[in-house]
C-alpha cells in the first residue's frame, strides 16, 4: 500500500510556525525524515490559506524540492488559487504530483479539473457533495460516477483519479466505517483503473491519544482488503509503515480472519493481536465504541 506523509502539516506547531516565518529548516528536516521512513509522498497541508496561500504553497513546494527530488508532492489545501500557484513551480519526478482534493461539488470541480488537467496532475476526488457527507455507499456512487465523468469529459482517464470516500471517527459515526468498506468494494465497478485513498487518522480523531495507532493500524488493513490503494498516514507510525509494506502478515492475517468471523480464541493470542481482534469488532459496530474496548 502506497503512504502519504501527512506531518507536513500546519496544525503542527513546529510547521505552522516555519510556514508563518518562512523558516526553511524545519520543513525541509520534516520532509527528508518522511522520505527516511518510506512515504511515498508528501502532502503539504496548507489548511484554508486564505490570506497568503498562493505565496506561501508555492514557496513550500520549492523548498521541499530543494532537499528531495524524487517524491511526488501532494497539495493540500482548500485555496484554489495557492494549488494553481504551486503547480507552475512543481518540478518533475517522473510520477505525477497529487492535488488534494476535488469535492463532488460543481463549483469546485469546475474550476479544478481544468488545472489538474492542464499540468497533468492526479487528484483526490473527494465524496464531500452538495450536502455534505454522504449518509451511505450508494450516495457515495452517485457522487463518484458525477466527479469522474466530468474529469473523463476533460480528457483525465480514471487511472490519474484517486477516490476519497471519507473516513469518519470511530466514536462519532461508527457505521460510517462498514459503509466506507461497502463504497471500497463498489470503486472498480464504478470506474475500472481508479486509484483510491483516504485520511486514515480521521477514524481515531476524538479517541485518546494512546488508542489511535491501534484504530489506524487496523482500519488500514480492513479497507486495503477491499481494494484501497493508499493512505494519508502518519510517518512516525513504524508500525503502521511495516504492516504497509508487508513486513507484518501476522496482524493482517489475524484482522482477515476476524473479519471472516474464524479468529482464533482470545487465550491463544498475544495482547497485541487481541487488541487487533477487538479492533475490528469495533470497527465493524460488534461491539459498540467506548475509550476502554481494549480492556474490556
Amino acid at each position: 500500500m502506497l503512504l502519504l506523509g501527512e506531518s507536513l502539516n500546519v496544525i503542527s506547531t513546529k510547521i505552522g510556525i516555519a510556514f508563518k516565518e518562512r523558516d526553511p529548516k524545519p520543513i525541509q528536516e520534516e520532509a527528508l525524515d518522511q522520505k527516511a521512513k518510506g512515504m511515498d509522498y508528501i502532502d503539504i497541508n496548507l489548511g484554508p490559506a486564505k490570506k497568503d496561500g498562493h505565496e506561501l504553497m508555492p514557496w513550500v513546494v520549492e523548498t521541499v524540492q530543494e532537499v528531495v527530488q524524487d517524491i511526488p508532492l501532494v497539495l493540500d489545501t482548500s485555496n484554489i488559487d495557492a494549488i494553481e500557484a504551486a503547480l507552475k513551480v512543481l518540478k518533475d519526478v517522473g510520477t505525477p504530483h497529487l492535488i488534494n482534493s476535488i469535492m463532488a461539488r460543481p463549483e469546485r470541480y469546475e474550476k479544478m479539473i481544468p488545472l489538474a488537467a492542464e499540468y497533468n496532475a492526479d487528484f483526490i476526488a473527494l465524496m464531500w457533495g452538495p450536502d455534505g457527507l454522504p449518509r451511505d455507499e450508494n450516495e457515495r456512487a452517485a457522487l463518484a460516477v458525477e466527479l469522474l465523468y466530468a474529469a473523463n469529459e476533460a480528457g483525465i482517464e480514471n487511472e490519474r483519479i484517486w477516490v476519497d470516500g471519507i473516513v469518519t471517527p470511530v466514536n462519532i459515526q461508527q457505521p460510517q466505517l462498514v459503509s466506507l468498506m461497502n463504497f471500497q468494494m463498489m470503486v472498480q465497478d464504478i470506474a475500472p483503473g481508479a486509484k483510491s485513498t483516504c485520511g486514515l487518522s480521521n477514524i481515531s480523531n476524538g479517541p485518546p491519544t494512546h488508542l489511535r495507532p491501534i484504530l489506524n493500524q487496523t482500519y488500514m488493513v480492513m479497507l486495503e482488503r477491499y481494494g484501497m490503494y493508499s493512505v494519508i498516514s502518519d510517518p512516525l507510525d513504524e508500525k503502521l509503515t511495516d504492516i504497509a509494506k508487508g513486513k507484518r502478515q501476522d496482524i493482517v492475517d489475524l484482522i482477515h480472519n476476524t473479519m471472516d468471523g474464524n479468529a482464533p480464541d482470545m487465550d491463544s493470542l498475544s495482547k497485541e493481536m487481541q487488541d487487533h481482534k477487538k479492533t475490528v469488532d469495533i470497527i465493524l459496530g460488534n461491539s459498540l465504541y467506548s475509550d476502554s474496548w481494549l480492556e474490556v
